[in-house]
């Protein structure tokens, strides 16, 4: 193979091209047969954290297209089109979504395409598939299973690795089971089941280092800190909606404002009068900023009309005056948001 670049040792070189911002490395990739081996290999992922080179990106799916992945780059405002999600699912929702080990991972689910005669969800309420996306080969690859399908379920990353827990089966009830995988490994183990199960939803977060599963219209809250002991349940009465994690501290938006979470307080920090017409949102934190995205505008008493949202809005925390500023839209994304998360590049 030739040298990356004349006159360097391809140690040297790998550093340089490891630099250049991630949305350039399609167009670096024809330079030539070097410099494509080499932004599509292992070595030039570790070679960007060594030199601090690391981008931080959003990663949306919504609800139109059908499985289709947008990444969003907050330095430069400019959004990147996934190659299709190649599930086999027709409009693949109520998934887990977390990045580990510098991949997006697609968890579980079923599908959202209901059927107006059966009702039947195109045959699968859950699935135990795992997708995982690397964006240095920039392709989809199948990871080893769950143990047991779900849909509805939490799902987060605690020191590097992925927690699922709750959630619905096939048979659509509510399973108490958890469990952990290894991205490294490409393994799965079951930890110990959580406490209570509901017939709702749940959701995970991360904070203090510890695992909060939260259930749609419950007050409880179960954490995890140590897998060898256990959940632990606790009474925090948070209030219901969209949560985000900024910074290590978690807040919430609901009936048009936003707070910061606390054990047992719920602080305001800003209105958010303008969402409040809006569902199907999702928040999330990136860098010192909230990002509220996409949704579905619902109609009112002057208009009957929904309209299927692309918008991106940011408030930034932590200044005297935060305000409201909207960003480029979703390029190809709108509507209701079914997955995002945050992927280090």
């Amino acid at each position: 193979m030739s040298a990356i670049i004349e006159g360097l040792p391809d140690a040297v070189a790998i550093r340089c091209l490891a630099r250049v911002p991630f949305y350039l490395h399609p167009k670096l990739e024809l330079v030539s047969h070097s410099w494509r081996d080499a932004y599509r290999s292992g070595e030039l992922y570790k070679a960007r954290q060594e030199v601090n080179a690391t981008e931080e990106l959003l990663c949306v799916c919504a609800f139109e297209p059908d499985n289709l992945w947008q990444l969003y780059d907050p330095l430069r405002d400019i959004w990147i089109t996934l190659p299709t999600f190649p599930s086999t699912i027709r409009r693949l929702a109520h998934f887990g979504v977390v990045s580990a080990a510098g991949n997006l991972y697609v968890l579980g689910g079923g599908s959202d395409d209901v059927d107006p005669i059966t009702g039947d969800q195109d045959g699968s309420f859950s699935t135990d598939e795992v997708w995982s996306y690397d964006p240095v080969t920039r392709k989809w690859s199948l990871r080893a299973s769950m143990i047991v399908p779900r849909a509805m379920f939490a799902c987060c990353v605690l020191d590097g690795k992925i927690i699922v827990a709750g959630g619905f089966t096939n048979c659509r009830k509510s399973i108490s089971k958890a469990e952990i995988y290894d991205p490294e490994k490409d393994v799965w183990s079951p930890i110990p089941d959580l406490p209570h199960t509901h017939n709702t939803a749940c959701s995970g977060v991360v904070v203090g280092g510890k695992v909060h599963v939260l259930q749609k219209g419950y007050s409880s809250v179960q954490v995890l800190e140590n897998i060898k002991q256990g959940w632990i349940v606790h009474d925090y009465n948070w209030p219901q909606g969209p949560k985000a994690v900024l910074r290590g501290e978690l807040y919430v938006m609901y009936h048009g404002v936003i707070c910061k979470l606390e054990r047992n307080s719920c602080r305001v920090i800003f209105t958010a009068h303008d969402f409040r017409k809006i569902i199907g949102c999702a928040i999330t934190g990136l860098g010192d900023d909230i990002y509220v995205i996409g949704g579905v505008l619902g109609p009112d008493r002057l208009n009957w009309d929904i309209k299927l949202l692309s918008d991106i809005d940011v408030l930034t925390i932590g200044v005297e005056r935060p305000v409201w500023r909207k960003l480029s839209p979703m390029t190809k994304c709108k509507g209701t948001v079914l997955g995002c998360t945050t992927l280090k590049i």
